[in-house]
């Protein structure tokens, strides 16, 4: 009997190309795209609904037809909205940059999905990541990067845990970008010269400012002080939530010379400007933490670790702090240690674990 496996089908490239390899592997697949958007108004969800917009569902659903394989629209807005949307709304009050794509990751595409698919019978989900899953000698499941170092999405990825890992398939991990246009191509031509998307599904065009106001009104601070490192007024901002730690463009003030944001104190409406060595640290605390390839971490080990998506990664030294808190100290300083973000622990190409920054420790 066929193993079944739902694959969550954005209508491109790469989700296109999972479900046709893993058809030509003899699994009995499935097709569904997530509908996320929460907008009622047609026009308003082609062009706000992103990767699950309705040229995705259209694109999809074409796709299957062509593969002969079932397809569907699951309703996920609810666990979008809360998981997603309220959390970036939430965090960015908080004068903290969250990840929404890592929080959609663990909670919509992975914790909903899967508990909907097994309800259906299915072994697996699988989607179009450039990641590789694989179990280790000690039992534990853990994500190893792609083969293409330039589209790598582990970082996207390190809050699955064991249960969601051992049911998930990534067949597009083992394969370059160019190959999956090529495979593409035989399936359908329109789908294979898709751009990838960029910009988070929800926000479109890239205003986030604008989004909270529309979304949060009221509760989006308004204009406050830029201060210095000391504490001295130097100017006003537009609000907080124009700002994130380490940006130099669109402060507007008239130093004479280059500055940067170096801290953000919603407490006060405050944004902290510094120079360029102000924003560089070399230690960090992190806290949500999750496991893969290791089971934990109780005594120091020498890891690598990214502090952001395109952040090539820096070798450092992992204590346990607390609980649920660990202490990053890494060799040389690193620039834009942001609360919010994530930080992602690798050991050679596989991911040991990772948690959200809490922030820098001064030094």
């Amino acid at each position: 009997m066929k193993q079944k496996v739902v694959v969550g089908m954005s209508g491109g490239v790469d989700s296109s190309v999972a479900a046709y390899l893993l058809k030509e592997q003899g699994y009995d697949v499935i097709g569904v795209t997530m509908q996320i958007w929460q907008e009622e108004d047609p026009i308003l969800m082609e062009h706000e609904g992103g990767c699950c917009g309705l040229s995705a569902v259209d694109d999809a659903s074409r796709v299957a037809r062509t593969l002969g394989i079932p397809y569907y629209v699951m309703n996920f807005r609810k666990e979008f909205q809360a998981h997603v949307i309220d959390y970036f709304i939430k965090e960015y009050l908080q004068g903290r940059t969250p990840n929404p794509c890592n929080a959609c990751n663990r909670f919509v595409k992975w914790e909903a999905l899967l508990e909907k698919s097994i309800a259906l019978g299915a072994d697996y989900i699988a989607t179009g990541h450039y990641a590789q899953i694989m179990q280790l000698p000690n039992g534990r499941y853990t994500i190893r990067k792609s083969v293409t170092e330039a589209k790598d999405q582990t970082y996207a990825l390190y809050r699955l845990n064991q249960f969601q890992l051992a049911h998930t398939l990534m067949p597009v991990g083992q394969y370059h970008k160019d190959e999956i246009r090529r495979i593409a191509e035989t399936i359908d031509v329109r789908v294979s010269v898709k751009r990838d998307s960029q910009e988070i599904c929800f926000i479109p065009d890239g205003d986030y400012a604008a989004f909270l106001e529309r979304s949060a009104g009221t509760q989006v601070p308004g204009a406050g002080n830029f201060v210095d490192t000391r504490g001295n007024v130097i100017g006003r901002h537009k609000g907080i939530t124009h700002y994130t730690i380490g940006q130099r463009k669109g402060l507007n003030l008239a130093m004479g010379h280059p500055v940067f944001v170096t801290e953000i104190r919603p407490d006060t409406n405050e944004v902290v400007i510094g120079e360029s060595e102000d924003v560089f640290a070399s230690t960090l605390l992190c806290n949500e933490l999750n496991f893969m390839s290791i089971p934990d971490i109780t005594e120091p080990v020498r890891l690598m670790a990214k502090i952001r998506y395109a952040h090539k990664g820096a070798p450092c030294t992992v204590t346990r702090e607390g609980a649920d808190l660990l202490k990053v100290t890494f060799d040389t300083p690193q620039r834009a240690i942001t609360p919010g973000q994530s930080v992602v622990f690798y050991d050679g190409d596989c991911v040991a674990g990772g948690g959200t920054i809490v922030g820098k420790v001064e030094e």
